[in-house]
Protein backbone atom coordinates (compact mmCIF):
# COMPACT_ATOMS: atom_id res chain seq x y z
CA UNK A 1 0.00 0.00 0.00
CA UNK A 2 1.41 3.20 -1.07
CA UNK A 3 1.38 6.07 1.26
CA UNK A 4 0.64 8.80 -1.39
CA UNK A 5 -2.23 11.00 -1.51
CA UNK A 6 -5.32 9.79 -2.84
CA UNK A 7 -7.85 11.63 -5.00
CA UNK A 8 -11.62 10.13 -4.81
CA UNK A 9 -12.03 7.30 -7.28
CA UNK A 10 -8.59 6.63 -7.54
CA UNK A 11 -7.24 3.39 -6.97
CA UNK A 12 -5.98 1.66 -3.58
CA UNK A 13 -3.56 -0.99 -4.03
CA UNK A 14 -3.22 -3.48 -1.30
CA UNK A 15 -0.87 -6.49 -0.43
CA UNK A 16 -1.75 -9.68 1.40
CA UNK A 17 -5.26 -10.49 2.24
CA UNK A 18 -8.48 -8.40 1.67
CA UNK A 19 -8.75 -6.32 4.69
CA UNK A 20 -12.05 -4.68 5.74
CA UNK A 21 -12.73 -1.93 4.75
CA UNK A 22 -13.26 1.56 6.58
CA UNK A 23 -14.20 5.24 5.78
CA UNK A 24 -13.28 6.72 3.23
CA UNK A 25 -13.24 3.88 0.45
CA UNK A 26 -15.87 1.42 -1.97
CA UNK A 27 -15.43 -1.38 -3.51
CA UNK A 28 -16.49 -0.77 -7.27
CA UNK A 29 -16.06 -3.83 -9.85
CA UNK A 30 -13.96 -5.33 -7.44
CA UNK A 31 -11.43 -2.79 -6.85
CA UNK A 32 -10.76 -0.85 -3.89
CA UNK A 33 -11.27 3.06 -4.48
CA UNK A 34 -10.88 6.07 -2.45
CA UNK A 35 -14.03 8.36 -2.06
CA UNK A 36 -12.08 11.03 -0.76
CA UNK A 37 -8.79 12.64 -0.55
CA UNK A 38 -6.29 11.27 1.66
CA UNK A 39 -3.08 9.04 2.81
CA UNK A 40 -4.68 5.03 3.36
CA UNK A 41 -3.80 3.88 6.71
CA UNK A 42 -4.07 0.24 7.90
CA UNK A 43 -4.99 -0.74 11.38
CA UNK A 44 -5.80 -4.29 12.35
CA UNK A 45 -7.62 -5.90 9.50
CA UNK A 46 -9.24 -2.81 8.37
CA UNK A 47 -8.19 -0.19 6.09
CA UNK A 48 -9.47 3.45 6.23
CA UNK A 49 -8.31 6.66 4.63
CA UNK A 50 -8.83 9.68 6.98
CA UNK A 51 -10.10 12.70 5.44
CA UNK A 52 -7.29 15.75 5.19
CA UNK A 53 -9.03 18.76 5.49
CA UNK A 54 -7.93 21.77 2.89
CA UNK A 55 -7.05 24.72 4.46
CA UNK A 56 -7.05 27.67 3.00
CA UNK A 57 -3.54 29.13 1.98
CA UNK A 58 -1.52 30.85 4.57
CA UNK A 59 1.77 32.81 4.05
CA UNK A 60 4.10 30.87 2.45
CA UNK A 61 1.74 28.24 1.64
CA UNK A 62 2.93 26.40 -1.77
CA UNK A 63 0.14 26.21 -4.20
CA UNK A 64 -0.90 25.59 -7.52
CA UNK A 65 -3.19 27.19 -9.50
CA UNK A 66 -4.19 27.63 -13.12
CA UNK A 67 -3.82 31.32 -14.81
CA UNK A 68 -7.25 32.41 -15.36
CA UNK A 69 -6.38 36.34 -16.83
CA UNK A 70 -3.32 38.67 -17.55
CA UNK A 71 -2.82 42.32 -17.49
CA UNK A 72 0.07 44.05 -18.51
CA UNK A 73 1.39 44.27 -14.14
CA UNK A 74 -0.55 40.60 -13.55
CA UNK A 75 -1.32 37.22 -13.41
CA UNK A 76 -4.65 35.74 -12.14
CA UNK A 77 -4.46 32.73 -11.05
CA UNK A 78 -7.34 30.15 -9.66
CA UNK A 79 -5.75 28.05 -6.73
CA UNK A 80 -7.05 24.56 -6.94
CA UNK A 81 -3.80 23.14 -4.53
CA UNK A 82 -2.79 24.66 -1.18
CA UNK A 83 0.70 23.05 0.29
CA UNK A 84 -0.23 19.26 -1.54
CA UNK A 85 -3.88 18.93 -0.39
CA UNK A 86 -6.16 19.65 -3.22
CA UNK A 87 -9.15 21.56 -2.87
CA UNK A 88 -12.89 20.33 -3.42
CA UNK A 89 -14.09 20.30 -6.37
CA UNK A 90 -16.64 23.65 -5.89
CA UNK A 91 -13.92 25.32 -4.20
CA UNK A 92 -11.23 27.67 -4.93
CA UNK A 93 -8.85 30.75 -4.29
CA UNK A 94 -7.94 33.66 -5.83
CA UNK A 95 -4.10 34.43 -6.17
CA UNK A 96 -2.42 37.76 -8.42
CA UNK A 97 0.84 37.19 -9.44
CA UNK A 98 2.21 40.52 -9.70
CA UNK A 99 5.36 41.59 -12.07
CA UNK A 100 7.63 42.72 -9.01
CA UNK A 101 6.49 39.31 -8.08
CA UNK A 102 7.69 37.41 -11.07
CA UNK A 103 11.39 36.42 -9.96
CA UNK A 104 14.22 37.81 -7.69
CA UNK A 105 16.38 39.88 -10.41
CA UNK A 106 15.63 42.28 -12.92
CA UNK A 107 12.32 43.18 -11.34
CA UNK A 108 11.59 46.29 -13.73
CA UNK A 109 12.20 44.44 -17.11
CA UNK A 110 9.18 41.56 -15.93
CA UNK A 111 6.93 41.17 -19.05
CA UNK A 112 3.83 39.51 -17.86
CA UNK A 113 2.90 38.09 -21.10
CA UNK A 114 6.13 36.63 -21.57
CA UNK A 115 5.96 34.60 -18.01
CA UNK A 116 2.92 33.18 -18.59
CA UNK A 117 -0.08 32.68 -21.12
CA UNK A 118 -3.78 31.62 -20.12
CA UNK A 119 -4.13 27.98 -19.10
CA UNK A 120 -0.78 27.46 -17.48
CA UNK A 121 -0.49 26.21 -14.29
CA UNK A 122 1.62 27.81 -11.60
CA UNK A 123 3.25 26.56 -8.59
CA UNK A 124 3.83 29.32 -6.18
CA UNK A 125 4.46 30.49 -3.02
CA UNK A 126 1.87 32.94 -0.93
CA UNK A 127 3.90 36.15 -0.02
CA UNK A 128 0.88 37.79 1.53
CA UNK A 129 -3.25 37.15 1.99
CA UNK A 130 -3.60 40.20 -0.14
CA UNK A 131 -6.90 41.92 -0.46
CA UNK A 132 -10.28 40.59 0.47
CA UNK A 133 -10.57 38.94 -2.90
CA UNK A 134 -7.11 37.38 -3.61
CA UNK A 135 -3.60 36.03 -2.16
CA UNK A 136 -0.44 37.56 -3.45
CA UNK A 137 2.01 34.73 -4.98
CA UNK A 138 5.52 34.88 -6.09
CA UNK A 139 7.16 32.74 -8.66
CA UNK A 140 10.65 34.38 -7.65
CA UNK A 141 13.05 30.96 -6.51
CA UNK A 142 14.27 29.01 -9.20
CA UNK A 143 11.62 25.83 -7.97
CA UNK A 144 8.71 28.37 -8.79
CA UNK A 145 6.57 29.34 -11.63
CA UNK A 146 5.01 27.37 -14.90
CA UNK A 147 5.19 23.61 -14.40
CA UNK A 148 2.72 22.53 -17.26
CA UNK A 149 1.99 24.56 -20.51
CA UNK A 150 0.09 23.98 -23.61
CA UNK A 151 1.71 25.29 -26.75
CA UNK A 152 0.21 26.81 -29.47
CA UNK A 153 0.08 23.84 -31.64
CA UNK A 154 -1.84 22.15 -28.55
CA UNK A 155 1.11 20.55 -27.24
CA UNK A 156 2.42 19.78 -23.87
CA UNK A 157 5.75 21.28 -23.68
CA UNK A 158 9.01 20.61 -22.19
CA UNK A 159 10.91 23.33 -20.01
CA UNK A 160 14.48 24.23 -21.90
CA UNK A 161 15.43 26.81 -19.60
CA UNK A 162 14.37 29.11 -16.48
CA UNK A 163 12.59 31.35 -19.17
CA UNK A 164 11.50 29.01 -22.16
CA UNK A 165 9.72 26.20 -23.00
CA UNK A 166 9.44 23.77 -26.56
CA UNK A 167 6.97 22.41 -28.37
CA UNK A 168 7.41 18.92 -28.67
CA UNK A 169 5.29 19.24 -31.96
CA UNK A 170 6.77 21.81 -34.02
CA UNK A 171 10.26 22.58 -32.10
CA UNK A 172 8.91 26.20 -31.41
CA UNK A 173 10.52 28.15 -28.03
CA UNK A 174 7.69 30.20 -26.32
CA UNK A 175 8.47 31.97 -23.43
CA UNK A 176 7.67 30.83 -19.69
CA UNK A 177 8.60 31.71 -16.06
CA UNK A 178 9.47 28.17 -15.63
CA UNK A 179 9.44 26.41 -12.39
CA UNK A 180 13.19 23.91 -12.51
CA UNK A 181 11.96 20.65 -12.71
CA UNK A 182 12.63 18.54 -9.84
CA UNK A 183 15.79 16.28 -9.66
CA UNK A 184 17.30 18.68 -12.77
CA UNK A 185 21.00 19.73 -12.27
CA UNK A 186 21.71 22.87 -13.67
CA UNK A 187 19.68 24.65 -16.28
Amino acid sequence: MASDILLPGQPVFLRGPAPSLGGGLYLSEGQVRASVVGVPRQQGSTISIPRIRPHPPTTNSVVLGTVTRLTPIQAMVSISVVDDVPLPTGEEFIGVIRNQDVRATEKDKVKIGDCFRGGDVVKGSVISLGDARSYYITTARNDLGVVFATSEAGATMDPVSWKEMRCPKTGRLEKRKCAKPEGLVGN
